[in-house]
């Protein structure tokens, strides 16, 4: 069986895809089964969407390939802490668990005081500096 940390660094490789598209880099993965069934990144400035977030793309590609709206007994691993737009989404589809890597004090849905389902386990903070770095850089480099 795989770690937390082998798969974080699959959504990590997803955060640089969005980086080198100048997306903000923030990486997503779907598992199921200890196989991964969707992996995303933002697509936000390529589709021109507020709302294509990594995890709103894994989300939906994810579901298509379950052939249904929920994700039990899936976990999605993410590098940023999802914003409350997807955070609602995540509880909607009844995702078993979520591992963050990065938290986000400013738009994250934890200080929200906002929860997922209430069968989702959240764990944080795994490869939390490798993840929160990709972000910071990001940012540095377009100030």
């Amino acid at each position: 069986m795989f770690t937390d940390e082998y798969y974080m660094k699959m959504a990590l490789h997803e955060a640089e895809t969005a980086r080198e598209k100048d997306e903000v880099p923030i990486g997503c993965i779907i598992v199921s089964n200890n196989r991964v069934i969707a992996r995303s990144h933002n697509l936000t400035e390529a589709l021109n969407d507020v709302t294509a977030h990594a995890e709103m793309q894994a989300i939906t590609a994810a579901a298509n390939f379950l052939g249904g709206k929920y994700l039990v007994n899936c976990t999605m691993y993410v590098t940023l802490e999802p914003c409350v737009m997807c955070s609602g989404a995540l509880s909607w589809a009844q995702i078993s668990k979520v591992v963050i890597g990065a938290r986000d004090e400013q738009r994250g849905f934890i200080n929200k005081h906002l929860s997922l389902h209430p069968k989702t386990e959240i764990v944080t903070g795994v490869m939390e500096h490798e993840c929160s770095s990709i972000v910071k850089e990001f940012f540095k480099s377009k100030r």
